[in-house]
């Protein structure tokens, strides 16, 4: 498991797991994608090098390879809201980029936590269509508040929202 949990995180800080795969088309497991990790920590900042993990990784960033079923699954913290450049409060979320080959372009996206408050006022998930968010958002697995599941679909019936930026 890919751990992003720094050492000396707060003691208040919720500790989670994700666990998904990377699915194609016809729901298949995707064995060569990365998915890139980057999230803020407990108060909402980014930071160019965090604290490190206990295997001395940067806490904020990782980069996950699926296995051969296109599984994925990391530990960390749950991060904080942040503040967008036009003054607006993003919702806490993860942002994840998705590298896999024949891919020409990254693909561009965002885990957000399922009933989180904050979700319903984030400036992103207003531009989704309703129909759609669903694909952001997280899922919570064997009724446990620090497991979570969610899953990239590339293409076809409920594919993940994707952004160009």
């Amino acid at each position: 498991m890919n751990h992003l949990v720094p050492a000396g995180h707060r003691a208040d800080a919720q500790v989670i797991t994700i666990s998904g795969r990377v699915l194609d088309s016809d729901g298949q497991g995707v064995p060569d994608a990365v998915l890139e990790i980057w999230r803020a920590d407990e108060n909402g900042e980014y930071s160019n090098t965090g604290d490190p993990t206990p295997e001395g990784q940067p806490s904020g960033f990782a980069r996950i390879p699926t296995n051969d079923d296109g599984k994925f699954e990391f530990r960390t913290i749950k991060p904080g809201a942040t503040i967008s450049d036009t003054g607006q409060t993003n919702a806490p979320h993860f942002v994840v980029v998705i590298f896999m080959r024949g891919l020409l372009r990254h693909l561009f996206t965002r885990i957000y936590f399922p009933q989180e408050q904050a979700n319903a006022a984030d400036p992103v998930l207003q531009r989704i269509p309703a129909e759609r968010k669903h694909t952001l958002i997280a899922e919570r697995a064997r009724d446990c508040e620090s497991d979570l599941s969610w899953n990239v679909r590339l293409q076809g019936e409920a594919e993940t929202v994707f952004f160009d930026f």
